[in-house]
């Protein structure tokens, strides 16, 4: 038997984003999603999920709206306007082979954020991350974070070669969401029989979401997030799993 995680990410990135995840842990198959904690509508996001069968983890986010950490503390994430610098600068720098972020700063940021979860959640996060960045340094901090308190850290992996969980094998399933054709039941499908495997876990990572001004303003993911929630709804891709042998569970039942 497989057993795979479907995580949902962006907890907080609009409110349309919000009524997406909701309704695919209410109706659909996420039991796993992830608060980025600075956001201006994480609270609300929360709140849609309060009651519902879903383990919350840290979604770090180091590229989008303010930090929460004291901005004369951190100038290598900011840019002109006192906004974390966005993903596309990010993306551009590890191009060129350059990294702009201060490993000691991210600390900093990556801490704040870890106590404001801790202020909204309540707990721990059940799984600790960042939200679509490349930065070698960055990845460094979340380690000394995760370390320093005792989080239970996902390692990125974008090709289907296991990673680590909690420090722990897990294979991190290739993504396809960025694709203008993307269609999220046959990447699905696909993921599974090709990379997933009996002796470890597997985690499929969705955004599930509806489009709202913020997320057109703010996202190149945008249609594909509403894809995913009639995905995850649909009972033809429970029935799927269940034929194909696949265990859906929890990051806590993996940690």
């Amino acid at each position: 038997m497989k057993k795979l995680v479907i995580r949902a990410d962006d907890i907080g990135y609009s409110e349309a984003v919000n009524l997406g995840i909701a309704k695919s842990v209410k109706d659909g198959l996420i039991s796993s999603a992830g608060l980025m904690p600075n956001m201006p509508w994480a609270e609300h996001g929360l709140k849609l999920l309060e009651g519902l069968d879903v383990v919350i983890g840290q979604h770090t986010n180091m590229c989008l709206e303010k930090p929460c950490a004291d901005p004369a503390l951190i100038p290598s994430l900011l840019d002109e306007n006192g906004n974390l610098k966005s993903s596309r600068t990010y993306r551009t720098a590890f191009k060129n082979g350059e990294d702009f972020v201060a490993v000691e700063e991210a600390v900093i940021e990556i801490e704040a954020q870890y106590h404001r979860f801790l202020e909204l959640v309540g707990r721990k996060p059940s799984y600790f991350e960042a939200h679509a960045v490349m930065s070698r340094n960055l990845f460094k901090a979340l380690e000394i974070v995760a370390e320093k308190y005792d989080l239970p850290y996902q390692k990125v992996s974008f090709d289907g070669t296991p990673t680590e969980f909690n420090k722990k094998p897990v294979v991190m399933l290739p993504m396809g969401s960025m694709s203008p054709d993307y269609d999220p039941f046959e990447t699905l499908k696909k993921d599974v029989l090709e990379y997933a495997r009996e002796d470890m876990p597997s985690v499929f990572v969705c955004h599930p979401g509806y489009i709202d001004n913020y997320l057109l303003k703010n996202s190149s993911l945008t249609l594909n997030r509403a894809k995913e929630v009639e995905m995850l709804c649909d009972p033809a891709v429970k029935q799927w799993l269940d034929e194909h042998d696949v265990q859906l569970v929890n990051y806590d039942e993996i940690a």
